[in-house]
């Protein structure tokens, strides 16, 4: 690739993980004028109405027809999570403060089950999904967080996501895909369930050395902050391995 397509591809890059970011801050659509006030010494005003029309036009973005804003499409979602979002790790004092949870209870696997879909529900703010292999056990917490979620105001839409999440089956299904690395993201569609296609999932696995193994998962809507979630599953999973 030429010096002058790089350029091109990096400030194109730079202006989807702007708007990604700014959409999972607000929730709501981001326009050109909200990227120019933060960013107006990196970018004219031209060139990101441009980009943002390239990019809408690529099937990245996308935008109500009451709103001049964008909003990310799950095609945007899917190039934000694999090549644009940076890594984070949770604040020493969240670790802090999620190790003392731990401490309160036994090491028993039920109750340390049932504690890390709890806690990790209340870390994130989404539905938290916890399995142990070969069991059709599956602890789940944090329902409640769908029905809060500003951009699901569809009655139909919310008893879906709450019906499959009733579906114990099912769950297991989704949450036990294949995956090809420790942590995995499934966005929208991918998930293969009409249900809940308007949702991702983040899903990693645990594997103590003598104990079981299972899988962590955190589910909720596309524009979830997809970086601290990943870090709460990361941090979370080697917690158990470590426990276990």
């Amino acid at each position: 690739m030429t010096p002058a397509k790089t350029d091109l591809r990096e400030r194109r890059d730079r202006i989807l993980a702007i708007t990604v970011d700014q959409y999972i801050k607000t929730v709501a659509p981001v326009s050109s004028s909200c990227i120019v006030k933060q960013y107006e010494r990196d970018f004219s005003s031209a060139t990101i109405r441009n980009v943002l029309a390239e990019l809408e036009e690529e099937g990245y973005l996308t935008h109500p027809h009451t709103s001049a804003g964008r909003v990310p499409t799950q095609k945007g979602y899917r190039y934000y999570v694999d090549h644009l979002m940076l890594e984070i790790q949770l604040l020493e004092a969240e670790k802090a403060r999620i190790r003392a949870e731990y401490q309160k209870e036994s090491a028993e696997l039920d109750l340390l089950l049932e504690k890390t879909s709890r806690v990790l529900s209340q870390t994130t703010h989404c539905t938290s999904l916890v399995s142990v292999d070969g069991d059709s056990r599956i602890f789940c917490q944090g329902t409640s967080f769908v029905v809060e979620y500003p951009d699901y105001q569809d009655i139909g839409k919310i008893r879906g996501i709450l019906a499959a999440l009733d579906e114990k089956e099912r769950l297991l299904e989704i949450i036990n895909k294949q995956l090809e690395e420790k942590t995995a993201v499934f966005i929208g569609k991918e998930l293969g369930c009409e249900d809940i296609n308007t949702c991702s999932l983040v899903v990693s696995r645990y594997r103590s050395k003598h104990g079981p193994s299972g899988r962590i998962a955190v589910l909720g809507p596309t524009w979830m902050d997809y970086k601290r979630v990943v870090s709460a599953l990361d941090y979370f999973s080697d917690l158990i391995e470590e426990i276990l």
